[in-house]
C-alpha cells in the first residue's frame, strides 16, 4: 500500500520540485538583471518635442518604449552605458513633472536639456549653440503698484526667486533673479566636443525660460540685459530647477533656431543638429564617468 501511494503521487512532487526551481531560477534571473540594469546610473537627455527628442532615440542601442502619462522614455544604451531619452512635452510644468518622475523611477547621475530656442543675443546666429553655463526663469515676475486705469509697465517688472522664501511674495530677499549653474563635468565634456560641431558657433551662456514666447525685440533686449540671457526657450529652468531639489547634475544645451534681434528666420533642421552635438557630449561624458 505504502509503495503504491507512494507511486500515486510521485509524478505530483516531481511537479512541485521543478515549479520550485524555475521560481529559484527565475529569482536569480531578476537579481542578475536587475544587478547589470542597477550597475551605473543613466544619463536622461530631454526634449521638448518630437523633432527635439526621437532624432536621439534613434541612435540608442537596446530601446525599450515606457510610458507614462503623457510623457514617453525611450531605455536604452550608448557605447554600452545606459541613456534615456525623455520626451516632456513642452512647457514649464510638463518638464518639471516629466523630470521629477524620470529622477524617482530611473535615478539618473545626469540631466541634459537640450532643444532649440530664440535667440536674445545678436551676436548668437541661428545653428549656433549655448551651453547653459546658468539657466533661470524669465517667468517669474512682480509687477508693480499701478492704479486702475494708470495702464501697465513691464520694464518696472522685478524677478521674484520663488526657493528664496517659504513666505509671502512680499518678502524683499525673493526680489532677485535665481540662476542654476550648469554642472562642470557635463560642462567640460560639452566643451571637449565643441570642435566637432561645425554647423555653427558653441559658447556657454544663460538660458531663459518661461512660459511665454518673446516676440518684442525690445522685450527680448530687456531679457537680454537685465538677465544676461543668451537665448530663451520654454522647458529648462524647470528641469533645473527639480534637479536641484534631488541634487542631479544638470545641463542645458540649447541651439538657436532663430534669432529676432538679428533677423536670423526659424530652421527646424536646428532641431536635429543639436541633437547631433548632444550625442557626442553624452559620448564623452560616458567615457569621463567610466575614467574615474
Amino acid at each position: 500500500m505504502k509503495n503504491k501511494m507512494l507511486k500515486k503521487f510521485a509524478p505530483l512532487a516531481a511537479i512541485v520540485v521543478l515549479f520550485i526551481s524555475l521560481l529559484t531560477f527565475q529569482h536569480s534571473t531578476l537579481l542578475v538583471e536587475e544587478k547589470v540594469e542597477g550597475a551605473a546610473r543613466p544619463i536622461l537627455i530631454q526634449g521638448p518635442m518630437p523633432i527635439e527628442a526621437e532624432k536621439f532615440a534613434q541612435k540608442l542601442e537596446k530601446v525599450k518604449v515606457e510610458k507614462s502619462g503623457t510623457f514617453v522614455f525611450y531605455r536604452g544604451k550608448v557605447n554600452n552605458y545606459p541613456v534615456i531619452v525623455a520626451k516632456t512635452g513642452k512647457g514649464m510644468e510638463n518638464t518639471a513633472a516629466a523630470t521629477a518622475l524620470a529622477i524617482e523611477k530611473y535615478n539618473p547621475i545626469a540631466i541634459i536639456n537640450q532643444g532649440t530656442s530664440g535667440g536674445h543675443d545678436p551676436s548668437l546666429n541661428v545653428f549656433d549653440i549655448v551651453l547653459g553655463k546658468k539657466t533661470t526663469n524669465i517667468g517669474s515676475l512682480k509687477t508693480g503698484n499701478i492704479a486702475e486705469n494708470q495702464g501697465m509697465d513691464p520694464t518696472t517688472w522685478k524677478p521674484m526667486d520663488l526657493m528664496a522664501s517659504e513666505g509671502s511674495g512680499s518678502d524683499p530677499n525673493a526680489e532677485k533673479v535665481r540662476y542654476y549653474e550648469g554642472d562642470k563635468d557635463l560642462l567640460a565634456a560639452a566643451n571637449a566636443v565643441k570642435d566637432k560641431y561645425t554647423k555653427g558657433k558653441v559658447v556657454e551662456g544663460t538660458i531663459g525660460s518661461a512660459d511665454v514666447w518673446n516676440n518684442e525685440v525690445d522685450r527680448i533686449k530687456w531679457f537680454h540685459t537685465n538677465y544676461g540671457t543668451s537665448v530663451e526657450e520654454m522647458e529648462g529652468a524647470a528641469a533645473a530647477q527639480i534637479a536641484n531639489a534631488y541634487d542631479v547634475a544638470f545641463l542645458g544645451i540649447r541651439v538657436l533656431s532663430n534669432n529676432k534681434t538679428n533677423g536670423g528666420t526659424y530652421n527646424p533642421n536646428t532641431a536635429a543638429a543639436n541633437q547631433d552635438y548632444v550625442y557626442e557630449v553624452v559620448k564623452k561624458y560616458i567615457a569621463t564617468i567610466q575614467s574615474k
